[in-house]
């Protein structure tokens, strides 16, 4: 699949909230992802490697949440290998007030997969 290819099933999957199965299908056995390092105060890994850890850190996150409100993911913006979209979500963590929380996720594509991919919030 070409980098346009990957962004706009994953902005399909996204719109469906279909979170596991784009990790299923796009993410390289040795993806990377980074989160800002702010992150880790509340407890967030700032570098993740591999498939199976990315998917263990998002299970975790998502226990985090109590309720997810709404959730809104834009069109994608395709340069190169790379593609970049914008997440927005409506979420009360547990034991924590509900907020808005708005992202600018960026993503490398080689091969049809997605190898690096790194969070800004």
């Amino acid at each position: 699949m070409t980098t346009q290819e990957v962004a706009n099933r994953y902005y399909e999957l996204a719109c469906q909230h279909k979170w596991m199965e784009i990790l299923d299908e796009f993410h390289d056995d040795d993806v990377i992802c980074r989160e800002p390092e702010h992150a880790a105060a509340r407890g967030v890994q700032v570098v993740t490697k591999g498939r199976e850890a990315n998917r263990a850190k998002s299970l975790a996150n998502r226990e985090m949440i109590e309720t997810i409100h709404s959730q809104y993911c834009s069109e994608p913006m395709v340069a190169g290998n790379f593609f970049s979209l914008v997440l927005k979500r409506d979420v009360t963590f547990k034991n924590r007030p509900r907020m808005k929380l708005e992202e600018v996720c960026v993503f490398q594509v080689a091969d049809g997969k997605i190898v690096l991919e790194q969070f800004f919030y």
